[in-house]
């Protein structure tokens, strides 16, 4: 066929005739071309997901595409190193995704910049999201005030995993429930052990033990409406001399992660008997112990301080939030209800590993009894979250860098603690600045 640029414009002060000719023929060739019936327009929903998952999420993304042939699906994988900064980089130039994967001690700080939408509408009108399906600690990480902001994608929290062998050498057949019992078992663990070799692996450079320890005692970690540290305060004074007590006892190293060069050869050769660490390690624990350990291995909730009531662990994880600077929320929405759905839970477990947000998932697919797994089913309903301001993670910092001048540097507790609770007040110096003319403007009102 020929082309409608193939014919020859007639120059100027051409012929009528000439014209009138040009003008038929471009007619003839526009009623040769099929007629293209216009469709409803397609809707654009962009997605970030982060690491791994960003990249999972994009074959599940085809299905709904499937569902939805009226809304597609543009997924950006960002690695977790750089995520973090790239969000807050396209907040500021008013370049923000639809949908992102967030973790969920990151939404207090996009919820205070004014970032995301709050989903509580929408989650009351939802046939698919219901708050109760949920285990209860990890959906409060997604409530600042009284307002939703994050719909939980994946949980995360930490267990014990330990050496049922060694521990049974020791003369206990399983993990104690109180800190007296879990230090007394620790030490029988260390006088079988022998030089070289400790009951617990308790990182220096991690500040996940010393906040759970904290959380544990019942620390609130800051106080007065969380502008000031409460790190001298008895409950936490308590849980960190425990913490340190592990170190001066000889039942921990005090040594970090980077100082390790291989943590699972050394958990296979019995190096240490006990470490305090994530679900992600359920999937490496079973590809990197040699085969004769496998039944050697187990996990179980952490001990608390007083029982069970005090043995809680930290609501981590990720979830699912809606910017408020979207031109498709409701196309958003649907997506975020899609990777909600339990079969999309199952199936994104089945891909990545990462334990479902949905607690009817855990029962319906059976891993709240697979006997690997089920500490994390039994202490994911006794989390709680990290305090919700923005400044969490930048405290949670500061507690293990003090903790950790204690620990090899010998500098007494109860200084180390006044001198985190003066690093927390500072960096906490905005925030009461931003509260205190908040109060001023309520005040002022009529």
């Amino acid at each position: 066929m020929i082309g409608a640029a193939s014919i020859r414009r007639p120059a100027p002060g051409a012929p009528v005739a000439a014209v009138a000719a040009a003008l038929a023929t471009l007619a003839s060739l526009s009623a040769c071309r099929p007629h293209v019936q216009a469709g409803p327009p397609v809707e654009t929903v962009r997605f970030w997901g982060l690491g791994r998952e960003g990249e999972v999420v994009g074959a599940l993304a085809r299905e709904f595409e499937r569902e939805n042939p009226g809304i597609r699906v543009r997924v950006q994988q960002i690695p977790w190193t750089a995520a973090h900064e790239k969000l807050l980089t396209a907040f500021v130039g008013g370049a923000t995704p639809d949908v992102a994967q967030v973790g969920n001690t990151w939404i207090p700080e996009f919820a205070a910049l004014g970032a995301l939408e709050p989903l509580d509408r929408r989650v009351a009108g939802s046939a698919v999201v219901d708050p109760a399906r949920y285990f209860g600690g990890i959906w409060a990480t997604n409530l600042i005030g009284d307002s939703l902001y994050g719909i939980p994608w994946y949980v995360d929290t930490r267990v014990i995993f330990y050496r049922k062998d060694i521990l049974a050498r020791a003369g206990y057949s399983e993990m104690p429930a109180t800190w007296a019992g879990w230090r007394e078992a620790m030490e029988a663990v260390a006088r079988h052990a022998g030089p070289g070799r400790w009951a617990i692996f308790l990182p220096t450079n991690e500040w996940v033990q010393p906040v759970i320890f904290g959380l544990q005692a019942g620390s609130p970690l800051l106080r007065d409406g969380d502008r000031y540290g409460a790190f001298s305060d008895s409950a936490f004074r308590r849980a960190f001399e425990f913490y340190v007590d592990l170190f001066r006892r000889g039942l921990a190293p005090a040594i970090g992660n980077n100082e390790v060069a291989n943590v699972y050869q050394e958990f296979a050769r019995g190096r240490f008997a006990m470490w305090i660490t994530g679900p992600w390690n359920l999937g490496e624990f079973r590809r990197r112990l040699p085969p004769e350990l496998q039944d050697a291995w187990a996990t179980a909730p952490l001990p608390g301080p007083d029982g069970e009531a005090s043995r809680v662990s930290l609501a981590g994880g990720s979830s699912l939030v809606l910017f408020r600077a979207s031109r498709v929320k409701p196309a958003a929405w649907k997506l975020i209800e899609f990777l909600s759905r339990p079969e999309r839970q199952i199936e994104f477990y089945r891909l990545t590993g990462d334990l479902p947000a949905r607690a009817d998932v855990w029962e319906s697919s059976g891993l709240a009894r697979d006997p690997k797994a089920r500490a994390f089913w039994v202490q994911l309903h006794r989390v709680v979250p990290l305090p919700k301001v923005p400044e969490a993670e930048l405290v949670a910092t500061k507690i293990y860098q003090r903790a950790e001048r204690v620990i090899r540097g010998g500098e007494p507790v109860p200084r180390a603690l006044a001198r985190l609770d003066a690093e927390v007040d500072r960096i906490l110096e905005k925030r009461r600045w931003i509260l205190a003319r908040e109060d001023r403007a309520r005040e002022d009102r009529p």
